[in-house]
């Protein structure tokens, strides 16, 4: 859709990185139209992630980005994602290892902390700068808060403020224009991330950037446009994904479901996505909306 600056993978598993399985190589699934694009790895081997680290790079991967943001349990209890900001010299030793791995530039994505008693991330900058990192992604939330509450800007503002020559990207609560143009005034960040605004609304990264520049609104897409979008990504989906296409279905289903159709009977569009197998069943439920036709047709 245009105006996105780069593109980052799902986070991968530098353990499971180093079986070489097919399921590793089928997550390395971007396009070429998608480039410069980082692959991003977490783990907290040192060799693991080194030996990772290389193994993308020569997959194709433009930049290196390590994940220290990630709270889920199943990453966390590996001693990984988050968990690394506990300790901020086994964290930094983390980025010097993939820094000294690779050629191409490496990034990293953290939070403020692991737990609002323990605000690591300004020391981890400082560190992480020094390390070689090219770039650091601030989400301004505590491990321990996952999604819940607010965003503290300030936190990007700090890490901004104690770096000396790397960008600084905020992250977190960014949902309109007005949030992306407010974080860069309050923050002065270099970047902003958009992660889940984006899903239902691939338009945000075009609608942000005329923001910034012009000051005034591209107008919202109709229910038809929003219909059409949702078919475009499954088909998208099914051609470009190397999993099975059942897989590649499942995984659809929570993300279609995020585009408000805004018409009478969505909620029906919406339940059968949930259950659809095929890539027919997709079509079946939004051809009609893109054809403008009264959702109650819908077999």
């Amino acid at each position: 859709m245009g105006a996105c600056g780069l593109t980052c993978t799902e986070l991968l598993s530098s353990n499971a990185i180093q079986y070489r399985s097919q399921k590793t190589y089928n997550m390395l699934d971007w396009t070429p139209d998608e480039r410069p694009v980082a692959v991003q790895l977490f783990g907290a081997d040192l060799d693991l992630m080194a030996d990772a680290a290389r193994f993308v790079v020569d997959m194709g991967a433009d930049i290196v980005d390590i994940n220290m943001g990630c709270w889920v349990p199943k990453v966390a209890k590996t001693g990984a994602g988050a968990v690394l900001l506990r300790d901020v010299c086994t964290a930094a030793a983390v980025v010097e290892a993939v820094v000294k791995a690779v050629s191409v530039p490496v990034t990293v994505k953290i939070r403020a902390g692991w737990e609002e008693a323990n605000p690591t991330c300004v020391e981890f900058a400082k560190a992480a700068e020094n390390a070689g990192v090219q770039a650091i992604a601030v989400h301004a939330r505590f491990a321990t808060q996952g999604f819940q509450g607010e965003a503290d800007w300030s936190w990007i503002a700090k890490v901004k403020q104690a770096v000396k020559h790397i960008p600084v990207i905020g992250n977190g609560d960014v949902n309109t224009p007005e949030d992306a143009e407010r974080m860069f005034r309050e923050t002065g960040c270099d970047g902003v991330m958009i992660g889940r605004a984006a899903l239902g609304n691939p338009w945000i990264f075009a609608q942000i950037k005329h923001y910034l520049e012009t000051g005034e609104h591209l107008p919202q897409p109709t229910p038809q446009e929003k219909a059409a979008m949702a078919l475009k990504q499954a088909r998208l989906t099914l051609e470009t994904a190397k999993m099975p296409p059942v897989q590649a279905i499942r995984e659809l289903r929570g993300q279609l479901t995020k585009y408000a159709l805004g018409v009478p009977g969505a909620a029906r569009i919406r339940d059968g996505l949930v259950r659809a197998e095929t890539l027919e069943q997709i079509e079946t439920l939004l051809l009609p909306v893109i054809a403008g036709e009264p959702v109650e047709r819908i077999a």
